[in-house]
């Protein structure tokens, strides 16, 4: 008998383990196909073959329910493998049909079991990583409280196009037949979309039927992608339409997950921008890189170089020689949105092979390019962490540029770290890992010196020989005492002058995170908070409302007090807002700048929109002087020639942070964004404004000095135990009722110091349970409990079998973060 392991749908850490299922033979199919009742229509009622990777209906207690395969097997056979123990043949339910083409293969299932274990997440989020967004049959439960499988939310675009017929030329229409004529006329020119030909002439379906009877037109189905340039477009039509026409006898049931098209085969030129001569240090760092691919053992590199150093060359050329030994290249990158020269660098060298995948994409165009790399048209992905789950076969090297940001941690189940997936993903597949950063984190530098698999490969200067910006330390307590109250300090005022009329560019960066701007009683003292969250509202003065940015909630600025009806409310804080305003006035009155000069604001609210980013962006190329002011969105990945002047707002609000990474960030975003000014000809400074001029992290990085700020980080995480010394996981507990919570989150907290001496030795510790510094989010009280355990130990391992063994709670809900990014 062949039997199959189902990871159901049904996202609930109850559901620990695969359900096995009986594979029916295969002319059954039919038979349950016309049984259910729910397939007439549409792509859900094809007959796809059951394997791995594939979406399958099968009976779960009382309902149907649909579930992925992981893992195939057939039993019962002379010299075949065991039966399973505890399986009983009598009572084994049967998978009832596949409803989809498979979406991963058996290395995909085994990492989706590993997130599971490793990050203690349901199964079912881990598994659906894998899949097409949108593209996935699911159960739903209808009004008639019945269940019923739906169709996939997102899929394939057919348009319609109408070409010559067999008997184009010899058809004459008839002379009152006026939209017969017209069409004839309209395909003289060409074959057309049916959407074109109605948009010019109307309703012409009963026109375009009558023709095609005559044989005068064909109406063709024809894939259109999303999102694609039209010769792209061509190619992934033409890939996916061979694996799709292949049907189950293809490699992989259909999938075609191991047909990678050979340079001479179909793919576009891979050189199609020319390539620079590296410096000695870009030639050590590839050199690095390609022994790593060599050894094919998951070798870890981390190209550690200062910004302008030419760390995506590096990247570039390696891809290449991987592409050249037939194998395929993942690269991710923060925050893809906001990096559009990024992109266009990769599709300048390797032309339409390169698939994106970002959230900022429509469902349909993630689709389109996730349907694209199945085909195997694809050879470099370059994407978001999410970019790691797409069906990219045969990966010789993932590279994770700025790897230190903390948009790599997933912050829902599967709460996973991208570089620990790529990491495993390399180990098993004999693929080289490389990690780029001007500012690596503390963990990467310390897996360099201690672990035999990781090398570090420094680049310590820029690519064109530039020196880096001199970084000034503003001190605004000192200017303050001058009399100043200006949140523009003098210098910075004077730079922006010098700077804009002589036609350059300027960044100025407002360091928003941590507690927001509020409105203030100065008589009372009320602060107008969040109902729903444990946070003070935001004020934003265009609209003159108040928000929340947790939870959304908004209301109108009070003109007096609610509490005392004192109209002295004082706004605290800066937001982007205020700062562009006050910055406006500043600029107007500017020798040589005046009102011509733009402020182009790059902030939450200016870049919801679809395109947002390069829209803005591409306004601050074109201007010819303009000061680009945003949040820390504007501190990584842009290059301007142009840009000689770099401005940090206030360098202190991340640093007060009650996180232990807060002086890492500090120090981080200081270096990254002065990394922005004098990347070519052009000098460049940097004017850094604080009121804590003597901290550690804003000293070390004004003088480029990371063994400064290294000498007075580690020593505190090494006497407090944090990362690097120790591995950590935060518990989360919350719900709508705080003693519930509160509850719960000390019993968790009992349970785990048990097992921790039981099983967890030496080094191990559970804190008590105690409120979040954000105590309260969208109407729910949020506790957490932090297990910590020695750097080299698995901290999953103790806290498996306490989260697998318990039962859901209906009122208060518990999540496992392994490897917090944070503990707000």
């Amino acid at each position: 008998m062949k039997l199959a392991s189902v990871i159901l749908d049904i996202p609930t850490q109850a559901l620990d383990a695969p359900y096995t299922y009986a594979v029916p033979e295969e002319g059954l199919f039919a038979a349950a196909c016309e049984g259910a009742g729910d397939c007439d229509d549409g792509p859900l009622g094809r007959d796809f073959a059951i394997s791995v990777g594939c979406a399958v209906l099968v009976p779960f207690g009382h309902r149907r329910a649909v579930g992925f395969v992981v893992s195939l097997g057939e039993y019962g056979q002379p010299g075949g493998p065991q039966w399973p123990q505890g399986i009983d043949a009598g009572k084994l339910k049967a998978i009832e049909r596949a409803v989809s083409q498979p979406y991963f293969d058996e290395e995909g299932a085994a990492c989706a079991l590993w997130l599971s274990e490793r990050y203690i997440a349901p199964l079912s989020a881990c598994v659906r990583l894998f899949t097409p967004p949108g593209g996935v049959p699911r159960m739903v439960h209808g009004r008639d409280g019945r269940w019923r499988l739906e169709q996939p939310a997102v899929g394939q675009v057919d348009d319609r196009w109408v070409v010559a017929g067999p008997a184009f030329q010899e058809f004459t229409p008839r002379a009152n037949a006026v939209k017969q004529v017209a069409v004839m006329e309209a395909l003289r020119g060409g074959q057309l979309r049916v959407s074109e030909l109605t948009a010019q002439l109307g309703s012409v379906s009963s026109t375009l039927k009558a023709l095609e009877a005559k044989g005068a037109v064909v109406i063709e189905h024809r894939r259109r992608m999303r999102g694609f340039s039209e010769d792209a477009a061509c190619m992934a039509q033409r890939a996916i339409s061979g694996i799709d026409g292949g049907g189950a006898g293809g490699e992989a049931g259909g999938l075609g997950i191991n047909a990678v098209l050979p340079a001479g085969d179909g793919a576009q030129p891979l050189a199609s921008s020319p390539k620079p001569q590296l410096t000695p240090g870009q030639a050590h760092a590839l050199d690095a890189i390609a022994a790593a691919c060599d050894a094919a053992d998951g070798h870890v590199v981390l190209v550690d170089g200062v910004t302008g150093s030419g760390k995506t060359e590096v990247y570039l050329q390696a891809i290449e020689r991987v592409l050249a030994q037939g194998r395929t290249a993942c690269v991710l990158v923060p925050e893809i949105s906001l990096t559009p020269q990024t992109v266009g660098r990769f599709r300048g060298r390797f032309g339409d092979t390169v698939a994106v995948m970002h959230s900022r994409m429509s469902a349909g165009e993630r689709y389109d390019q996730w349907d694209f790399i199945r085909s195997g048209a694809a050879r470099v992905v370059v994407g978001a962490r999410s970019a790691l789950f797409t069906p990219l076969a045969n990966v010789g090297l993932y590279v994770i540029d700025e790897e230190h940001e903390g948009s790599y941690k997933q912050d829902s189940a599967p709460r996973y770290h991208a570089r620990e997936v790529a990491c495993w993903m390399a180990r098993r597949s004999g693929a080289a890992v490389v990690l780029g950063s001007a500012t690596p984190s503390i963990e990467a530098l310390y897996r360099c010196a201690k672990h035999p698999r990781w090398t570090q490969v420094r680049l310590p200067e820029r690519a064109n020989g530039r020196p880096m910006p001199d970084i000034r330390v503003v001190d605004m307590a000192r200017e303050f005492a001058e009399g100043s109250r200006s949140m523009f300090s003098a210098a910075l005022t004077r730079a922006l002058q010098e700077e804009l009329s002589q036609g350059r560019k300027a960044v100025l960066l407002l360091n928003q995170r941590g507690f927001a701007k509020f409105l203030l009683c100065r008589e009372c003292g009320f602060v107008p908070k969040c109902p729903h969250c444990d946070t003070s509202l935001t004020y934003h003065e265009r609209g003159n409302f108040l928000a929340c940015h947790h939870c959304g909630f908004r209301q109108a600025s009070p003109p007096v007090c609610p509490e005392c009806s004192s109209p002295y409310l004082k706004k605290f804080g800066a937001g982007t807002q205020r700062v562009e305003d006050e910055l406006r006035c500043v600029l107007d009155a500017m020798p040589g700048v005046g009102a011509g000069v733009p402020i182009i604001r790059m902030d939450a609210d200016t870049t919801g929109g679809k395109g947002a980013h390069e829209r803005l962006l591409e306004q601050f190329a074109s201007a010819q002087a303009a000061v680009l002011l945003g949040t820390q969105m504007i501190a990584k990945g842009l290059d301007f020639d142009d840009v000689t002047l770099v401005g940090v707002i206030n360098a202190d609000t991340q640093l007060q942070l009650p996180d232990f990474r807060a002086h890492e960030r500090t120090f981080d975003l200081i270096e990254q964004v002065a990394g922005r000014a004098g990347r070519a000809q052009l000098p460049g400074r940097v004017l850094v404004q604080t009121y804590e001029a003597d901290a550690a992290p804003i000293r070390a990085a004004a003088r480029y000095d990371r063994a400064l700020f290294l000498r007075d980080e580690l020593p505190k995480r090494k006497m407090l135990g944090y990362p690097p010394y120790v591995r950590m996981a935060n518990v989360l507990v919350w719900g709508a009722h705080e003693a519930d919570v509160a509850a719960l989150a000390r019993e968790l907290a009992a349970e785990l110091a048990e097992q921790a001496r039981a099983f967890g030795g030496d080094g191990w510790s559970v804190l008590p349970a105690t409120p979040c510094v954000l105590a309260k989010l969208r109407n729910t009280y949020r506790w957490h409990v932090v297990v910590k355990c020695p750097a080299d130990a698995d901290v999953f391992a103790v806290l498996l079998p306490v989260f697998r063994r318990r039962k859901a709670d209906k009122w208060v809900n518990v999540a496992v973060d392994v490897d917090p990014d944070d503990l707000l």
